[in-house]
């Protein structure tokens, strides 16, 4: 997966670091993640490596189109490695969970603008919300909802 990961990289016009490496490799298993915790998931192995240095590199990745970045309401911004394509996400409003919503379909939500003004569309970004299976299970049991996203580890 490196070879594969160090090769996107450069095809985007960068320089292949253990940074950017580190940093992608996190992402393959923590979709949706901020940049806390994409920083405490590379930190050990990567002594002296700061949360600003983080956020430099999840900006240039993101920058380069090796990364998507996410910003649902309320929510820091969150960062992805499925780019290329037409989807959406679904974010629990109990605890913050995100998921993947593959292409929307048919006339609701509207995504034909009734009016541009003047500028070339070329994405639409649709989040839904909601309470997620967990959250529901809380709900449905008498307890609220927890308003903080779930630790990643």
């Amino acid at each position: 997966m490196t070879e594969s990961l160090e090769a996107r990289i450069r095809d985007a016009g960068l320089r292949v670091t253990g940074q950017r490496l580190a940093v992608l490799e996190a992402l393959e298993g923590l979709p949706h993640s901020d940049a806390d915790t994409v920083h405490r998931r590379v930190a050990p192995a990567l002594p002296g490596f700061s949360l600003q240095a983080t956020y430099v590199v999840l900006n240039a990745l993101t920058a380069a189109g090796l990364l998507r970045r996410i910003e649902p309401a309320g929510s820091p911004a969150l960062y992805e490695r499925r780019i290329g394509d037409n989807h959406h996400h679904v974010v629990c409003t109990g605890c913050g969970a995100v998921e993947d919503v593959d292409c929307v379909h048919g006339a609701a939500p509207c995504l034909t603008p009734s009016s541009t003004g003047g500028f070339a569309v070329s994405s639409a970004e649709v989040t839904f919300w909601g309470l997620c299976p967990a959250c529901q299970s809380q709900s449905a049991a008498g307890f609220p909802a927890e308003h903080t996203k779930p630790e990643m580890s």
